[in-house]
């Protein structure tokens, strides 16, 4: 991007033309985009991977929430990546794939929302904000065939409709609407499971991160490639809310409260089932219970030569 000879800017930055950056660019130097680079030919060398992203919406809005970790390969890359980003005034995207192209997507993106903005004078609608994007990763299906694959969720809120409404996306660049929750990434599966019991219509911006930060729990107590929360470090996860007000993240005191709340109610819940499971009865000998509500019951010991136990109780 030389200027030309009067100093003034390229003809292609002051001649009127399409709404989109992405296609401005195509026609300027397409090699600046994602899709414009060549791999060579082999293997794609192993490279950091941002996983997990959920996404929940409650009455007026969404919640979007990602762990902090990147790995490459069995190796933790990064403790504290973020994942979580506002595309525009209105909107929220989380990364999932190869961490480098996830994250120049969504500056990419973010540029793309912004030039349609100033060009048009108005916000792209919420549909028109996913179709952008769905475009943006179907571009990216050279790379994500080398294994260089970036899967973004959306999220936003709709101002015609006035609620929050959440969008997945496959390689090919298929977007699809999803209901009430979702989740992307390597412990997507856990996560999922955790919102289907948690998740509950009425919700609102609180009860919404109470449940994306617990989904985020579940998937990192079973997937090594997620990061549950770090009080040690002082790392919790990325958490923001759209609505009416717009993209706001939530603070990290509130969130390192909100762990802690976690925590102190699964300890306790975990307390419970453990504490009936070995009592003594009234004669001392040790016995076992299922939990705290059963029965105890006598548990058999090898009786001795002389006729008592392996304790030294006569029977």
């Amino acid at each position: 991007m030389t200027p030309e000879a009067d100093a003034r800017l390229p003809r292609a930055f002051t001649t009127p033309g399409s709404a989109s950056f992405v296609e401005f660019l195509a026609a300027h130097d397409p090699a600046l985009l994602p899709a414009g680079r060549v791999l060579p030919a082999g293997d794609a060398p192993t490279a950091p991977h941002g996983t997990t992203i959920v996404a929940v919406t409650y009455d007026g809005g969404v919640v979007m929430a990602g762990d902090r970790r990147a790995t490459a390969g069995a190796m933790i890359a990064s403790r504290e990546i973020e994942k979580v980003f506002p595309a525009d005034e209105y909107s929220a995207v989380g990364i999932a794939g190869s961490a480098g192209l996830a994250l120049e997507l969504v500056r990419l993106y973010q540029l793309e929302l912004e030039h349609y903005e100033k060009i048009e004078g108005s916000l792209l609608s919420l549909d028109g904000k996913a179709n952008r994007l769905s475009t943006m990763i179907r571009s990216n299906l050279g790379l994500a065939m080398q294994g260089l694959a970036v899967v973004p969720l959306f999220a936003g809120y709709d101002l015609d409709r006035d609620a929050g409404r959440i969008f997945s996306y496959d390689v090919t660049g298929g977007r699809y609407e999803e209901h009430e929750h979702h989740s992307v990434g390597s412990g997507s599966v856990f996560a999922r499971g955790a919102l289907k019991k948690l998740w509950r219509p009425g919700l609102d911006a609180a009860g919404a991160v109470h449940v994306a930060v617990e989904a985020l729990y579940d998937a990192a107590d079973d997937d090594s490639a997620t990061g549950g929360p770090d009080p040690v470090r002082r790392i919790w996860p990325v958490v923001a809310t759209v609505d009416a007000d717009g993209y706001q993240r939530v603070g990290d005191d509130q969130l390192a409260a909100l762990a802690g709340e976690i925590v102190a109610e699964r300890t306790a819940a975990n307390d419970a089932r453990t504490s009936g499971r070995r009592t003594r009865d009234d004669r001392g000998r040790r016995t076992t219970a299922t939990n705290a509500s059963d029965e105890p019951r006598p548990v058999p010991h090898d009786e001795g030569a002389d006729g008592t136990d392996s304790e030294g109780d006569t029977p």
